[in-house]
């Protein structure tokens, strides 16, 4: 992510909230004389301002890979701030009360997103024991939750519905016939024509006989099927010479009429 002095100065100055704000003093780099400073804490940023009302800050400190831990100074109620590494600076601060150093040193100490990331794990690691012991209550099964599915409406209704469907189709006609209304709550008919049969399931409705074909029928069929080719014969035929006609007149609007 790109940041810049105005990206930071609008960050520091908006209107969200801060974790922790209050005067401190700030030991210069070279200089070790201590500086009154207005300092705002959000997020994993420590700005520093030379003013309250000022509009820009002086600095930022990013609070990440270091450690917050009290040291001796000049100054009463003093703590640091130190990062890893041989050429990291170490900047050192001094509270005007033991309670506000205090509040300083835990609001710091919990600002890196190093923290933040323990205290989620911890979180999840809490969460996994009560849903164990949820389970080990409820005497359910002795293998460890599972990551939690949300449970979607209607999946159980629909299950249901096809376990309540006949394992054999009903057909008619020669044809199944699906029928997706649940008839568990209906009490079965065993008068034996209604349909179903003495244990409730529905039974399929008689076939129709087949019908035979006469020879008449069939002599009528054939003659169909073997005149066919011949009406297409004629056919194209008709449609042809009509298509050559048009074609042919015009063609002779085309050219105009004749001198």
């Amino acid at each position: 992510m790109k940041l810049n002095e105005r990206s930071l100065a609008f960050y520091a100055t908006c209107d969200s909230p801060a974790d922790n704000a209050g005067f401190l003093y700030k030991r210069g780099e070279r200089h070790t004389a201590y500086h009154r400073r207005w300092f705002v804490l959000k997020g994993n940023m420590l700005f520093y301002f030379e003013e309250r009302e000022s509009r820009e800050p002086v600095g930022v400190i990013v609070l990440e890979g270091c450690n917050v831990e009290l040291c001796d100074a000049a100054e009463g109620f003093a703590f640091a701030i130190r990062f890893g590494g041989t050429k990291s600076r170490t900047y050192v601060l001094a509270a005007e009360s033991q309670a506000a150093m205090e509040s300083w040193v835990k609001s710091l100490s919990r600002a890196s997103f190093d923290y933040m990331r323990l205290v989620v794990r911890e979180l999840e690691k809490q969460l996994q024991e009560m849903r164990w012991g949820l389970v080990g209550a409820c005497g359910g099964s002795r293998e460890p939750p599972g990551p939690w599915k949300p449970k979607l409406p209607g999946l159980e209704q629909s299950r249901e519905r096809l376990l309540a469907l006949p394992a054999v189709l009903p057909k008619e006609n020669g044809c199944a016939v699906w029928d997706n209304v649940v008839r568990a709550e209906q009490p079965p008919n065993t008068s034996g024509c209604a349909g179903h049969d003495e244990d409730g399931s529905p039974r399929p409705p008689p076939l129709p006989p087949r019908r035979r074909v006469s020879n008449g029928e069939a002599t009528s069929a054939g003659a169909a099927v073997a005149e066919s080719p011949s009406t297409f014969c004629r056919l194209h035929e008709q449609y042809s010479r009509e298509v050559a006609r048009l074609r042919q007149d015009w063609q002779q609007r085309q050219r105009g009429p004749r001198p």
